[in-house]
């Protein structure tokens, strides 16, 4: 992996995106505890493909993500591979935060208005915000990954949010295996139970990576990653 071409901190509760080309590697790491990073991908080439989480897990069987795993699009093919992780899990079933999250949190709700790029964003509306620009809108929302956030589930499927679980300087990084849209916001996790709406920001680093071979850790992490790497390789070469 290169040294880092770009960086760029993006602060909490604010929203960024960006197309990626394949064989970058871009490294977040977090600027304060319980950061948080909400993540979607999308095929610049083909908007309609899209991040698929629900198969990500299935195929790869788990319920978090960490090293060695690969987000995969609703066509079977990898998006990234995570290759380096100092948490060892990301939430990719939390969800996102929405206006009706704050308002049961009793978190107060500051208008652009009255505070102007300081007011209180939600991750549902960062993201609408991006995509917009892209021609994209609330039908091409899917699910979203929440970097460095640890959901547990206990005996009776419940979901909560994990406190402690990320550290200020944690990172991890992606490797894109494919040209990718990238958006992402700094907003909270929607089960973060902070007293006040929290902003926690986060470095964003880009550099390149050496394309993977059959020795990569996410290529041999399951079968299944290897037909990924496999559907990549058709569909680089224009038969995908």
């Amino acid at each position: 992996m290169s040294e880092p071409a770009y960086q760029t901190h993006l602060p909490g509760g604010q929203h960024w995106s960006l197309r990626l080309r394949r064989g970058t590697t871009m490294t977040l790491t977090a600027s304060e505890p319980d950061t948080n990073v909400g993540l979607l991908m999308y095929n610049p080439e083909n908007l309609l493909e899209r991040l698929n989480l629900p198969d990500s897990l299935k195929c790869q069987h788990t319920f978090k993500l960490t090293r060695g795993n690969c987000l995969y699009s609703d066509m079977g093919r990898i998006f990234a591979s995570i290759i380096e992780d100092d948490l060892g899990w990301h939430d990719p079933v939390g969800g996102n935060l929405h206006a009706g999250h704050m308002i049961d949190k009793g978190w107060q709700p500051v208008s652009f208005q009255a505070a102007l790029n300081d007011w209180t964003q939600t991750g549902h509306d960062s993201f609408l915000i991006e995509l917009a620009k892209y021609g994209l809108g609330k039908r091409d929302l899917a699910a979203n990954l929440n970097v460095f956030s640890k959901v547990a589930a206990d005996d009776d499927g419940h979901l909560s949010f994990v406190p402690g679980h990320c550290k200020a300087g944690d990172s991890v990084t992606l490797r894109f295996e494919m040209d990718t849209l990238v958006a992402l916001h700094t907003c909270p996790h929607p089960l973060d139970p902070a007293a006040e709406y929290p902003k926690r920001g986060v470095g964003i680093a880009l550099g390149t990576a050496a394309a993977p071979d059959e020795n990569d850790v996410c290529w041999q992490h399951c079968d299944e990653n290897a037909r990924g790497f496999a559907n990549n390789r058709l569909y680089h070469l224009g038969a995908g």
